[in-house]
């Protein structure tokens, strides 16, 4: 039989939890007691250690930079730009109304953090799964400006509430939003409403109207997005949603709000911006890397050289073909940036084509597979058979559709025979060809497909440029650079020192591939970069004329041009030979007038022939989808395009004077003097002997048909 439980031991087991219950909460009040101390200690420990008002009027934000040209002339100055302070009763009801409705709607009621604006924000981060909205009073955001930063973390946060509470035990609600206006950052440079209202409507803020008023206060909660400078259109609108704000919160009716309609609103005209910004936009995030001042202003000089950035802007400006984008880069030969043009105009495209744009090189890449085979043995006489070759089921063309039996490594690179650069790369190895690439700065990633000796691996402009500059200084490394030395308040905290310790490839190897790149641009597909003046170079082409390239070098200065649409679709017309050597022409024209002429290691020399330059296009199967065109078929198929007028340095095949360069001539081989007989392949088996000289009266071929894939 069961023992019935006691009535003493039933009742005491609520009671015991009554007990419980009643410590904790004990507990509990005594630990917001001690918690609500040491809130209120730290606010006044740090009320007392915050500024005077005076010290924070007069205290800047962020860090002014002044930027100088090699010439010591100033590009641009970067950095905060402020307007005149303006005190509480200077500043428009407009503007201080149009803030608070925006920013913070119970700012005059609040203790400097508002509970309510921190459930709201919480309660939709919870039910949207993200933060939406912040919960930041104005008192907040001026703790954090001035104070600390705009890290997402909860310490931060904390520290914030602490600053918010002190600020305003220490200031009025008229002091805090006067330190506000006047300090915000408002996008565009502009610090406080007088530099925002300057930059975008191009007077004071003390003349702001209704809708102006209502432009800026929309800008604080994303500057970048809402600036006028960036988007009008998403400045306009958010200014709507201001005004809906002021009406809401009874700060304006809503007739005054539909009179100040945002769309009239005239803004000021942006400055005009240049080129020059490509570089400076370059150049100046190097600086987190070579010095740790954060604070004092600063003076950075720099390689550019003002001359030469206008000639560069109007040599690509007057040869890039329309719709499409052209990019320079210019390095001298101790790696000196001396212009550099990242599109055709930088205020409607920022975006830096010379740096940062990844592109197929075209047979320009040929450089690292001809520096391989030197390197390996090879010389530019050595003998090659010109023959059909398939390399894992890949097989190259020669855009005359034949092959000229057995010709020298300069012919071959002069005249950008695919077969020959296939061959090679074989012989050398693909992978050998890839480290080349990397070994002399080629920064992307490099495949090692047999089709890569024709350039079918992303590549940028500057990466380029810097192989063919460190060619041209004998082999031994170029590290392109932007920034020569830096001044804080006169004293000196960066200078540049060049180095000059690092050889890619023994003297010997550079000079002979100087030789090859003299004799494509003498009498192969670079012929149209002749400056008067020895030059050394190579074009690029890529799929369909969707890339054009030239890289060349000349008097210590070397140049690489890029033309080319940014969506990738094919110009009719475009080859490395025409407008990309042509700009890099009337550039370094201008850019070379005043250097003493150099003559390279090796004197030029004439290939053994003249015959018609490739335009290197592809048949077989496509080892990659490189190979495969808009419409989905290999390369080798595309149709090809309508000859273009005057499109006729993309190689021989019409008559032109023929001016040899001085060079070491042989009997057999001398190109003939009657200043307009074509040099093509009849006249080829005509000087080696496979048959009889045509007659004057015969007919001319017709000129090589431009089609698939040319990469000169």
């Amino acid at each position: 039989m069961a023992r019935a439980s006691s009535p003493k031991r039933r009742s005491a087991t609520p009671s015991r939890w009554r007990g419980r219950l009643w410590f904790a909460t004990k507990a509990a009040i005594a630990l917001a007691v001690l918690l609500l101390g040491a809130l209120v200690t730290a606010v006044y420990i740090a009320r007392a250690q915050l500024p005077s008002f005076e010290s924070l009027k007069s205290s800047p934000n962020g860090q002014m930079i002044r930027v100088h040209a090699a010439d010591g002339s100033v590009l641009v100055s970067l950095g905060p730009s402020y307007g005149e302070w303006l005190p509480y009763d200077r500043i428009p009801a407009v503007m201080r109304d149009a803030t608070v409705a925006v920013e913070d709607r119970r700012f005059r009621s609040h203790l400097g953090v508002d509970p309510i604006g921190i459930a709201r924000s919480a309660a939709i981060r919870i039910e949207r799964g993200r933060w939406i909205q912040g919960g930041s009073t104005i008192t907040q955001q001026l703790a954090r400006n001035i104070f600390l930063n705009n890290q997402k973390k909860f310490g931060r946060k904390f520290r914030e509430w602490i600053l918010a509470l002190a600020l305003e035990r220490k200031f009025t609600k008229d002091q805090v939003l006067e330190l506000y206006l006047n300090k915000v950052y408002y996008g565009g440079g502009a610090y406080g409403i007088d530099a925002a209202s300057r930059k975008f409507f191009g007077h004071g803020a003390d003349r702001l109207t209704l809708a102006e008023a209502a432009v800026i206060a929309g800008l604080v909660k994303a500057p970048s997005n809402y600036s006028p400078t960036a988007d009008a259109d998403a400045a306009k609108g958010r200014a709507g949603v201001v005004l809906q704000q002021m009406v809401r919160n009874g700060f304006i009716t809503q007739g005054q709000a539909d009179s100040a309609d945002p769309a009239d609103v005239a803004l000021a005209p942006a400055p005009k911006q240049n080129s020059v910004r490509y570089f400076t936009d370059w150049a100046l995030p190097q600086l987190d890397l070579l010095i740790d001042e954060t604070v004092k202003p600063l003076e950075v000089w720099t390689t550019l050289d003002p001359a030469m950035q206008r000639a560069a802007d109007a040599a690509v400006r007057a040869n890039v073909p329309r719709g499409a984008q052209g990019a320079l880069v210019s390095i001298d030969r101790d790696g000196a940036v001396r212009a550099m043009v990242g599109g055709t105009d930088y205020v409607s495209s920022i975006y830096n084509r010379a740096t940062q744009a990844q592109r197929q090189p075209g047979s320009a890449f040929k450089l690292f597979v001809y520096l391989a085979a030197l390197e390996a043995g090879r010389t530019p006489e050595d003998k090659e058979i010109d023959e059909p070759v398939t390399i894992d089921g890949w097989s190259p063309r020669n855009d005359s559709r034949r092959n000229s039996g057995e010709v020298t490594l300069r012919t071959a690179f002069a005249y950008s025979l695919n077969t020959i650069a296939a061959k090679l790369g074989q012989a050398v190895g693909f992978q050998t060809v890839a480290d080349m690439a990397r070994r002399f700065g080629i920064t992307t990633p490099v495949n090692t497909h047999p089709s890569m000796v024709l350039g079918t691996s992303d590549v940028r402009l500057i990466d380029m440029t810097r192989a063919f500059a460190s060619v041209a200084n004998k082999g031994v490394e170029i590290t392109p650079f932007g920034i020569t030395r830096v001044t804080a308040d006169n004293e000196e905290i960066y200078t540049h020192e060049v180095d000059r310790s690092r050889v890619l490839v023994a003297p010997y190897v550079a000079a002979q591939m100087t030789d090859l790149l003299q004799t494509a641009v003498n009498t192969g597909t670079g012929r149209a970069a002749q400056i008067g003046r020895p030059v050394a170079g190579k074009t690029g082409t890529t799929s369909s004329s969707k890339d054009g390239w030239f890289l060349g070098f000349s008097s210590g200065l070397t140049t690489g041009v890029w033309m080319g649409r940014d969506d990738a679709r094919p110009i009719a017309g475009l080859h490395g030979g025409t407008a990309p050597a042509k700009a890099f022409a009337q550039f370094m024209s201008a850019a070379v007038a005043s250097r003493p002429i150099e003559q390279f290691d090796t004197q030029v020399t004439l290939p053994e022939a003249q015959l018609e330059p490739d335009a290197e296009s592809y048949y077989g199967a496509p080892d990659n989808m490189s190979f495969v065109d808009d419409d989905g078929r290999s390369v080798g198929d595309t149709p090809p395009r309508p000859p273009v007028p005057g499109d006729d340095d993309t190689g021989f095949g019409v008559e032109r004077p023929v001016t040899p360069p001085p060079s070491r001539p042989r009997d057999d081989l001398t190109p003939p003097d009657t200043g307009t007989e074509r040099l093509d392949q009849d006249w080829l088996d005509r000087v080696t002997g496979q048959q009889q000289a045509p007659r004057r009266d015969a007919p001319r071929a017709q000129p090589p048909r431009d089609t698939d894939r040319p990469n000169q």
